[in-house]
């Protein structure tokens, strides 16, 4: 299993950026799917979440400003950020909590992360 982040880059105060993560490989389902970021030096804080029913949740700082989605049918999520602040600087990872069967018959559930997507927010 793989996840493939794209879209990080940068972006003016109040500007937009979209970032998405594909999940590819061998797998039964994905559960829910999210985005973190980190700050060198800092510790990784989730950003915002969505369940496979389409349930959000996001940390009080993006709320208002980040859209989370997905499309089932193409194993992807979406973070749609708007209204950048330079303090969104970080770099991006998504993370899917993903099933596949084993030999055995049995299911194996992980959380797999993206490899980070690097998105500067400056004039």
């Amino acid at each position: 299993v793989q996840l493939q982040a794209s879209g990080g880059g940068l972006a003016q105060p109040g500007g937009s950026l979209r970032l998405s993560c594909a999940v590819s490989g061998s797998f039964s389902d994905v559960n829910n799917m999210g985005w973190s970021r980190q700050v060198p030096g800092k510790q990784r804080e989730s950003v915002a979440m969505i369940t496979s029913d389409g349930e959000t949740d996001y940390t009080d700082s993006v709320k208002g400003r980040f859209t989370i989605s997905r499309d089932n049918a193409k194993n992807t999520v979406y973070l749609e950020m708007n209204a950048l602040k330079p303090e969104d600087t970080a770099v991006y990872f998504c993370k899917a909590d993903v099933e596949r069967p084993t030999d055995g018959g049995t299911i194996y559930r992980r959380m797999y992360w993206g490899q980070g997507t690097l998105v500067t927010v400056s004039s």
